[in-house]
This record gives structure tokens, C-alpha cells and sequence, in this order.
């Protein structure tokens, strides 16, 4: 039966060509933007979980650059801190030289005060942009240095990490050896035990300081590895599969043309009718 009130055949091609049409636009967002899932719209669950993580990666990068500057506050104190080892190591052997009968120590003395005088502006100098860990004001309870090194969730909780070091004393170390005066000491040995002593700390100094710095090299190349993991997840969720999507592209093309000449025929079916009363 033919009806001229309702083209059933139309009606159905024209349904088909809507879903056809409905298709290639969803297929050219995602070959425009490179996203599967744009909005909520496209998965509630994916796009939740992405955007979370989308967060958690900026702050962790972040965090990452904040602390380069704490490590290169570290690395330039433990600058510090070698050079005031190698000096002291120095002082030991001027100190160890006035050891022997015949040495003029008055000479060696003024030695020992030139290389004290080049300790203390390692010491000042060894800060970066006006942070100093090594004038002994990052040191003992209550002084250590806190770092924010990431964050964490644990179920619907979030919360921060953290780092605590100390600083290191060398104006201590500098005093010390400042003391000493082989040119009027009466205990010279004593005073070869002093330097000894304060090389010691000196040496302890600058590898507290670089075990330090280690431990933030390595948090900071975790960071870096971590947040390359969580971009790489988000990916997996949102990003569209290019070559799948252009294959699908190609396909909803042929389909509307043959839908769009489906609607056609389907159209002039009604003019058919008039061929019966002629």
C-alpha cells in the first residue's frame, strides 16, 4: 500500500542519515580535539578520574620545580662545605708542620690565618638566593628545612609529602681553627687534635650535605618518572585513537552519501502514485 500521508521509506532513511550525520560530528570532534572524552557528557567515570589526575600531574610538577631551588640551596652549601674541607685539611698540615723543632711558626701562623680568613668567605658565600644551610641557623631542633616533595590521596583524602634535613654549623668548624695560634701555644699536639677534629666535622659536614642533595635528586627524578606515568594514563583514557577515528571518519562519509541518496528515492516514491491516474 502507497500512502501520500506517510512515506514510511523517508521516514526510515531519514532516521538513518540523522544517526549517520550524529556519528560523523561525534568522529570529527575527536579528530579535531584528539579526545575521545571532551566532557562529562562523553564518560562521566573517565573523564572524573582524568581530570583528577590531570591535577595531581600539574601539581607534582610543580612541586618538582620548587624544589630545584632547595637542591641548588643544598648543592651550593656542599660547595661550601668542600671548599672549608679542603682549607681545613690545609690548616692540619701547617699545624702538623709546626710540630717540628727549628720551624719558624710565627710564619707558619700567618699562614694558618690567611687560610681561616679564606674559610670564612666560603662560608659567606655559600649561599643561594640568601638561603644559607651552612652558618649553623638550620641546625638542631626546631631549625630543619621542610620540603613539600609530592602528594598523596588515600581514598577521598588528600594530603602532602614532605622532606626534613639540616643545615650544617662551618662557622663552628671556622671558630675552632681560628683558635688555634701555633706561634704562642704551649701544647702544640693539642692543637694537631683541634685542626684533626675540625676536619672531621668538616668532612662529616660535607657529606651530610650530599646525602642530601642525593636523596632530592633522586625524589625529583621520581617526580619526573611519575608524572610521565600519569600523563601517560590519562592518555590511555581520553585521547582518541587517531587511526581508528579515520577509519571511522572515511566510513560515516560513505554512509551519508548513501544514506542522503536513500532519502532521495525515498522521496519520490509519492510521484510514482501520480503514474496511476494517468
Amino acid at each position: 500500500m502507497s500512502s501520500i500521508l506517510t512515506n514510511s521509506s523517508a521516514m526510515n532513511a531519514l532516521a538513518t542519515l540523522k544517526d549517520v550525520n550524529r556519528g560523523l560530528n561525534q568522529t570529527q570532534d575527536r579528530v579535531s580535539t584528539g579526545l575521545k572524552v571532551a566532557s562529562g557528557k562523553d564518560n562521566a567515570a573517565y573523564f572524573a578520574v582524568s581530570e583528577t589526575m590531570k591535577g595531581d600531574s600539574g601539581m607534582f610538577k610543580a612541586i618538582n620545580e620548587g624544589m630545584t631551588a632547595t637542591k641548588n640551596s643544598v648543592a651550593t652549601a656542599r660547595l661550601g662545605a668542600e671548599t672549608v674541607s679542603d682549607i681545613a685539611q690545609q690548616i692540619v698540615e701547617r699545624v702538623a708542620f709546626a710540630q717540628t723543632d727549628g720551624v719558624d711558626r710565627a710564619d707558619v701562623q700567618l699562614e694558618i690565618d690567611a687560610l681561616v680568613k679564606n674559610m670564612g668567605t666560603a662560608i659567606e658565600q655559600a649561599t643561594f638566593n640568601g638561603d644559607n644551610l651552612v652558618d649553623g641557623t638550620k641546625v638542631g631542633a626546631g631549625n630543619e628545612v621542610t620540603v613539600v616533595n609530592g602528594v598523596k590521596r588515600t581514598g577521598a583524602t588528600f594530603g602532602t609529602t614532605s622532606f626534613t634535613f639540616e643545615g650544617v654549623d662551618l662557622g663552628a668548624i671556622k671558630t675552632a681553627m681560628e683558635a688555634i695560634d701555633v706561634g704562642t701555644s704551649t701544647d702544640l699536639a693539642a692543637d694537631l687534635a683541634t685542626a684533626e677534629g675540625q676536619l672531621a666535622a668538616s668532612i662529616t659536614a660535607s657529606t651530610s650535605l650530599g646525602i642530601t642533595e642525593n636523596a632530592l635528586d633522586g625524589q625529583m627524578e621520581f617526580i619526573d618518572s611519575l608524572t610521565d606515568t600519569l600523563d601517560s594514563g590519562v592518555s590511555s583514557m581520553v585521547d582518541a585513537d587517531m587511526e581508528e577515528e579515520a577509519a571511522r571518519l572515511q566510513a560515516y562519509q560513505v554512509q551519508q552519501q548513501l544514506a542522503t541518496q536513500s532519502l532521495s528515492i525515498a522521496n519520490q516514491a509519492p510521484q510514482n502514485i501520480l503514474s496511476l491516474f494517468r
